[in-house]
């Protein structure tokens, strides 16, 4: 394959812990890369199917629950979600501070539905990347990592009205489980983790010690930080799982063959394609990250100079030639602790790197999955 050792000499050049990379068709995987450490301090070497916490690479996973439901009539993009999760029956937005340090709220001038969720629309955001809601959160007790209660927070808009990263996905998964009486782990199992022979794939309450740890750069080393996005009060839909980079390569073929994948359907042709194309209204763009939390996520712009859009899938769309050289209409997300993944529909291929290392958009990760990518377009 063209280009492996230029991809090895900017992952040496990034100075990591240690990155799994693997490239794949809709057949089969065609590159695998292991390096470094999955814990750099306590010395335990990187292996293939090292796990990681995928983070924010769940978000699919969870979309494609959702879209599997709306085609069963038990879901409705469109109504009010409302009536499914009581808890955003009435939300309120968040309108600024008073003189007294008081948030401001009003009424939401529209109601939130599914679609909103799943497109980052409904207003929904993050403590970490926005300033405002942080505050409110630390003010309301509310920050509490793993804890039902941390969702329970103002919107920052009307719904639909912007686009704006956040736990919208969350809820979306809290939405499956009040309609099936599952959790969303054994939901996922049974309709797409289970099918698609991810085995590895699944939300975990402890983190075995030959899994990847997640780093932080401290001089010329690392040290290591104990943190586990699966062990929370409720399955993250938006942000729980962890896996490996052959189990989440077998979700990235099932895209790329339109929903099926070893003879096994997970979503129809009709709802794999709903799946994969923008359906963000045109006046917005998907894709900017902010941060109020530097140390946890830097900001970051995966789609500088051109508008992104979204999909109810739960994937970044670049409408015009990815900074890589990705197809326009290719797919594309990361999780927080420095994982990304692509999908080129049109040329046919996909690749993950995987690494834990804080915070978001580290240049060496990111130097890393661009140069993966460029092997990739090189080999098309």
């Amino acid at each position: 394959m063209k280009g492996i050792a230029e991809f090895e000499a900017v992952v040496a050049a990034a100075n990591l812990p240690g990155a799994v990379a693997l490239i794949t068709d809709s057949k089969d995987t065609r590159y695998v890369h292991v390096s470094g450490m999955a814990d750099a301090v306590n010395g335990v070497p990187m292996r293939e199917d090292t796990l990681f916490q995928i983070a924010s690479m769940t978000k699919a996973l969870t979309s494609v629950a959702v879209l599997q439901l709306v085609e069963r009539g038990k879901l409705d993009l469109d109504a009010p979600v409302g009536a499914i999760l009581p808890e955003l029956a009435e939300p309120q937005v968040l309108d600024g501070f008073g003189e007294d340090g008081g948030a401001i709220l009003r009424p939401a001038s529209t109601p939130v539905t599914l679609r909103h969720l799943l497109l980052h629309t409904s207003g929904c955001g993050y403590t970490f990347m926005n300033a405002d809601l942080l505050r409110h959160a630390m003010a309301s007790g509310k920050m509490a990592a793993g804890k039902r209660a941390s969702l329970d927070l103002p919107l920052l808009f009307d719904p639909g009205t912007q686009w704006q990263y956040g736990v919208g996905i969350d809820w979306a998964g809290l939405a499956v489980e009040a309609v099936t009486g599952m959790t969303l782990g054994e939901l996922f199992e049974k309709e797409i983790t289970g099918p698609l022979g991810m085995t590895q794939t699944r939300f975990r309450a402890e983190w075995d010690a030959d899994a990847a740890q997640v780093h932080v750069r401290e001089g010329d080393g690392f040290k290591t930080q104990g943190m586990v996005l699966g062990g929370g009060e409720y399955h993250n839909g938006g942000g729980g799982l962890s896996s490996t980079a052959g189990d989440y390569a077998r979700f990235l073929r099932m895209i790329l063959r339109g929903g099926e994948l070893d003879g096994v359907r997970v979503l129809s042709p009709e709802m794999a394609q709903i799946a994969r194309v923008d359906a963000l209204p045109e006046h917005l763009s998907a894709g900017e990250m902010t941060t109020a939390m530097p140390s946890f996520a830097s900001a970051f712009n995966p789609l500088p100079d051109q508008r992104g859009g979204w999909t109810l899938g739960g994937f970044l769309v670049n409408t015009e030639t990815g900074p890589a050289g990705r197809s326009p209409g290719s797919l594309h997300w990361a999780g927080i602790f420095n994982c990304y993944y692509w999908i080129d529909t049109e040329r046919d291929f996909a690749g993950v790197v995987l690494a834990q290392i804080a915070p978001f958009a580290d240049p060496g990760v990111l130097d890393s999955f661009a140069a993966l990518e460029r092997m990739a377009c090189a080999n098309a």
